[in-house]
């Protein structure tokens, strides 16, 4: 490995080109990239809640084309099994043995459509998974790529026949990425390019979206964000945000201790693709929403007067000091 690869200026530049080629398939929407990015490159996990049509799988088959990896896409139901997850064993005829017959979370990146629509037992089959990024099938274990990340996808208006994430699997994704419509021109630039030859689905299939590492140089790259520096001062402001979620009167379930980590982790991730090399109160502030959004739970009858949990979050970043 050069100079320049064990240098973090690579991992900003890498960061950068990546977001470039996101680009030529998603309009708009960088927010989402970068913290579609984020959870990539800090080996978590994001749950993607948007309406049908806003690209939600366009965008996950594009960061796999991007970064040299497999995708797998699995479409939750009410009748889907774990075996349809993980895989399962079946005897063969010819060879008189039992055979594995791998699963689709046998892969990198991982699309679980609209996950709640599938009953938790189902939901279950990939707790390991995502938590040790292995699965056992007749109490045998088979392991999964190092780069295993999942994004699941929710429909945020379509209640009927769902079932909601048990809370143990929801502290798992590290983010929550809410993904709306686009503005006026950038549905405007839409329309324009499905009068031609190039909207977003041909412009990923004609291959025009270049891949720009491999999964080896992926698991490099996590290394190296771990030389951004992260000042004492900041470590203290993320832990007590944290906390002050398990003691606000509005909050009946806080935060867990996970919740620190992915607010570290997506914090120094957010420097990078700032090109910075150090970490700010601003990235904190920035990823806090993201990383507590989908994790606490309000008072009912805090929800019933309308509070939401956004402007829990902002109260509580108002309360606590922030680090010079």
């Amino acid at each position: 490995m050069g100079t320049e690869e064990r240098s973090i200026e690579y991992l900003t530049d890498v960061l950068k080109r990546a977001r470039r080629e996101v680009a030529k398939v998603i309009i708009g929407n960088q927010e989402v990239t970068d913290k579609a990015l984020i959870a990539i490159f800090t080996g978590q996990h994001a749950l993607i809640e948007g309406v049908p049509g806003v690209a939600k799988t366009l965008l996950v088959r594009t960061l796999a084309s991007v970064l040299g990896c497999e995708f797998s896409r699995i479409q939750f139901t009410p009748d889907l099994m774990p075996s349809d997850i993980i895989g399962t064993n079946v005897f063969n005829l010819k060879q008189n043995e039992f055979m594995l017959v791998k699963g689709p979370v046998f892969t990198t990146f991982l699309l679980a459509d609209e996950i709640n629509r599938a009953p938790a037992k189902t939901q279950s089959a990939l707790l390991q998974a995502m938590q040790e990024r292995r699965v056992t099938i007749d109490r045998e274990t088979h392991m999964l790529s190092s780069d295993f990340t999942v994004f699941a996808t929710q429909n945020p208006i379509e209640f009927e026949g769902t079932y909601p994430l048990p809370e143990a699997q929801k502290d798992r994704f590290m983010l929550k990425i809410s993904m709306g419509c686009p503005s006026h021109e950038e549905e405007l630039e839409l329309a324009k390019r499905m009068l031609g030859s190039s909207s977003p689905e041909q412009t990923l299939a004609k291959g025009d979206v270049k891949p720009i590492i491999n999964g080896e140089e992926l698991a490099r790259l996590r290394v190296l964000a771990e030389r951004i520096v992260v000042r004492d001062e900041l470590l203290g402001y993320i832990v007590e945000i944290v906390r002050k979620t398990r003691s606000d009167d509005s909050v009946l379930l806080g935060a867990s201790p996970r919740a620190t980590q992915a607010l570290l982790l997506s914090g120094r991730m957010l420097a990078a693709i700032s090109e910075r090399d150090y970490m700010t109160p601003d990235d904190v502030k920035t990823m806090a929403l993201p990383v507590l959004e989908h994790r606490l739970i309000l008072r009912p009858e805090y929800e019933i007067e309308g509070l939401t949990v956004a402007e829990v979050v902002q109260r509580i970043l108002q309360k606590v000091a922030v680090p010079r």
